[in-house]
């Protein structure tokens, strides 16, 4: 049995991870879903980091798994508890003293979503367009859930906090990326990835939220992962 640690993105909570977490614990694994203090003004990763190492406790046979956002959290944890393995999904990866807001930029993300968007024929000028970007493969039942709850408000704070890590935590580590994913397209993350973290991505069919869009499929993955250790 592991203890799956499952950390979620920007404007988001635990919920995120609603359909992956009955899964895991089918397969007789323990689950820790925390939410993060992302509507703290005052909050930095290291904060992030906190929360997740609080709702962890003693648990042990830890499995990080970090969407978007998360992955400028999940490494700070790693740093502070013995982790066997962490698994990156649709993530951004940090540099030492990188901000969150500064990393966009640093890689070029904007130019890669908008000409992704050229390629698929569509047009992305005006308001960010939360359905199109993150739910067009999402089942509309789960979808209108989601829109139900609303979105977490995200402070813009922890964007302007450098990241508290000097080098990436000796941790093993793994990347999935979406190969649908419009918000960090996947010829964009190959070349992130292979950058910063000098790994080659596993891919999936999917957009930015396979948790919703294909939580079997993502929960196959990273059993398949925890197997393999």
């Amino acid at each position: 049995m592991a203890t799956y640690v499952l950390i979620h993105g920007a404007g988001s909570d635990s919920w995120y991870w609603h359909l992956v977490e009955p899964e895991l614990r089918k397969r007789g694994h323990d689950v820790v879903a925390p939410d993060l203090p992302c509507d703290d003004d005052s909050a930095g990763f290291t904060e992030y980091a906190d929360a997740v190492v609080d709702a962890i406790g003693d648990r042990t046979d830890l499995i990080l798994v970090a969407q978007s956002l998360a992955g400028f959290t999940a490494p700070v944890v790693c740093d502070r508890l013995p982790v066997d393995l962490l698994v990156l999904v649709a993530a951004m990866v940090p540099r030492p003293g990188e901000s969150a807001g500064e990393w966009w930029a640093n890689t070029g993300q904007e130019r890669a979503r908008r000409e992704k968007a050229e390629r698929d024929g569509r047009r992305i000028d005006g308001e960010f367009d939360v359905v199109a970007e993150f739910f067009h493969d999402v089942p509309a039942d789960v979808t209108a859930a989601a829109m139900a709850r609303g979105e977490r408000v995200q402070s813009g704070a922890v964007f302007e906090k450098p990241w508290p890590l000097g080098a990436w935590p000796d941790v093993p580590t793994r990347f999935l990326l979406c190969r649908d994913d419009r918000f960090f397209p996947a010829e964009f993350q190959r070349r992130v990835v292979a950058e910063r973290l000098g790994i080659v991505p596993d891919e999936i069919d999917g957009g930015h939220l396979p948790a919703f869009s294909r939580p079997k499929e993502l929960v196959d993955r990273l059993e398949a992962y925890r197997a393999g250790l």
